[in-house]
């Protein structure tokens, strides 16, 4: 049976796939070249593992959880087991699993030779106290709520009617009911009690994870601080989402008291806590001024000042420019291209963003051909014009877009037999053949008078980095397009009677699919705006560093 596949396939597949190219990222962004890892390139990591994390914790999805809506033909209700379970599991482990990650991520020790430390790293030793107080209150009061949630009935949703007397018609818009209490205050109290003891494990992650080279014992106290801050912050507005989630459970007055009004004044403390965790910033790592990382070689100092390497530095908000011309033009400019996003046409505002950026990588190199170019000048090509983390990175996104096109073929074939999904992979293979002309601008450009050795194969790799990266993005982008939009053909191939009900040939959208669609859209977001690093700049040797304690 088809449906028997659903667990391995839906809610195993795509958050391995997210893990795997969450860690790529994180990898990328920790990585250095020739060193390692340097004091700004974790300062950087660990900005990037609180912001995925953040982003992959929001409950918005599960906010009506336990309400049953008064029109059940609406659908959207998170009333079953096949509901209420991803739409908790997904932002719980989205964001234990990102911090998590995060630790992982780390590049293990470099050298040859290594020393040993004997003491033990107790989550104690770095945990910030104030903030730990704070989530454990906003734990405990979330905990309390979801208990008192406990204690409520539930009642039937009353449905909309039509009222004709004569002349005259009245429609009343009905009223949502909820499910019994308890059942909520189960999933509720569960999912809260899984969020506890993972982040308890999480922690225990980090104070336990290997000392880094990079950094001297202090400085690696402190990172395992900035970890636990923000995990904190995290998991703190997540347990206050959970109580806003029992709030508004609660608040639902019963449709036959025939009150109308409610309102739900857990939202308000929720929102507190919300700006109170934004606010709460992490100390700041001092050694993460201009390290290794961030620090240019002669060359490329020099090669600031030169107008070449200006006119490279400038395409970098251009590519923004040119990747929102599509949206600009549907928006304002030609109203019938929005009309035409529907279906595959997201499919083809995809390609057409990616184009335009591929067309401004290539016209700069020209552009950089044309006024600087010169024959007799030393051409020099990168030794590594992409880092492996990013060439990793496009290859698991061109197979993920292979995967989720295989199985939206076959799902269509299941439904109607029509090969809809050959119009997005033409457009795919499309953007594709549209980077060739910036790699070969880039390879075949003249070299640059006036720059330091190795500045010129510096400006090269920015191009490649970009082009890889727009690359990276564009199949990444298309896989979500297809699960957004293709939805019925993956319930053809994957849905399950037990889990969202029966299969509906004609339904538009199938939630699996399009909660996947969205974490591939994010993440290609994600991959599009990181910026470029480690290519672009390299080392000019050994930064003096203090005494750092050898990896334990």
């Amino acid at each position: 049976m088809p449906g028997e596949f659903y667990f391995p396939s839906m809610l195993l597949l795509g958050p391995m796939i997210a893990a795997m190219i969450v860690y790529a990222v994180l990898r990328w962004v920790v990585w250095a070249p020739n060193t390692g890892t340097s004091p700004s390139s974790v300062s950087e990591h660990a900005l990037w593992v609180g912001v995925i994390g953040w982003l992959a914790s929001s409950l918005q999805g599960a906010m009506n959880l336990g309400i049953i809506p008064a029109n059940p033909s609406a659908g959207g209700a998170v009333t079953t087991a096949g509901t209420i379970l991803p739409a908790l599991a997904w932002p719980l482990l989205g964001c234990l699993g990102v911090h998590a990650l995060g630790q992982i991520s780390y590049p293990g020790p470099r050298r040859t030779r290594r020393q040993t430390v004997l003491s033990v790293r107790r989550v104690r030793d770095f945990l910030p106290r104030r903030l730990a107080a704070v989530t454990a209150v906003v734990f405990a009061a979330a905990g309390a709520l979801i208990a008192w949630t406990g204690t409520l009935p539930g009642f039937a949703s009353v449905a909309p009617v039509v009222e004709v007397d004569g002349t005259y018609t009245r429609r009343t818009s009905g009223a949502d009911g909820r499910i019994p209490g308890p059942e909520l205050a189960g999933w509720l109290g569960g999912a809260l009690a899984f969020l506890a003891v993972g982040t308890w494990l999480v922690l225990r992650l980090i104070a336990s994870r290997r000392q880094l080279e990079a950094l001297d014992a202090g400085d690696n106290a402190l990172l395992r601080t900035i970890a636990m801050n923000r995990l904190l912050r995290t998991v703190a507005t997540v347990a206050a989402g959970l109580g806003v989630i029992a709030g508004n459970f609660a608040a639902r007055p019963d449709p036959s008291a025939g009150i109308t009004g409610w309102s739900n004044p857990a939202g308000v403390v929720g929102m507190a806590v919300l700006l109170v965790m934004f606010a709460w910033q992490p100390p700041r790592l001092a050694a993460a001024d201009l390290g290794t990382r961030n620090r240019p070689v002669a060359g490329l100092k020099a090669g600031g000042r030169h107008p070449a390497a200006r006119l490279i530095a400038s395409l970098g908000p251009l590519l923004g420019l040119a990747a929102a011309v599509p949206l600009l033009a549907g928006a304002f400019i030609v109203p019938g291209l929005t009309a035409a996003a529907a279906g595959f046409g997201l499919a083809g505002f995809v390609a057409l963003m990616a184009a335009m950026v591929l067309a401004v990588l290539a016209a700069g190199e020209l552009l950089l051909q044309r006024n600087y170019g010169d024959p007799t000048a030393q051409r020099s090509w990168p030794r590594r014009p992409a880092s492996p983390a990013l060439l990793a990175t496009a290859a698991l996104a061109a197979l993920t877009f292979v995967l989720v096109l295989a199985v939206t073929a076959v799902g269509q074939q299941r439904l109607y037999g029509a090969a809809d999904w050959l119009p997005p992979a033409l457009l795919a293979a499309g953007g594709a053949a549209a980077s060739a002309p910036a790699f070969l601008a880039a390879k075949r450009r003249q070299g640059v008078p006036g720059l330091a050795p190795g500045a010129d194969a510096a400006l090269r790799a920015v191009t490649i980095h970009r082009t890889v990266r727009t690359l990276a993005a564009l199949f990444t982008a298309q896989s979500a397009a297809l699960l957004l939009t293709q939805g019925p053909a993956w319930a053809a191939v994957f849905a399950a009677e037990s889990f969202g009900g029966p299969f509906n040939p004609d339904a538009n959208t199938w939630w699996p699919a399009t909660l996947a669609g969205a974490v591939l859209g994010t993440i290609a977001t994600i991959i599009a705006v990181v910026p470029v690093a480690g290519p672009a700049r390299s080392p000019a040797g050994p930064v003096p560093r203090r005494d750092k304690e050898p990896a334990a």
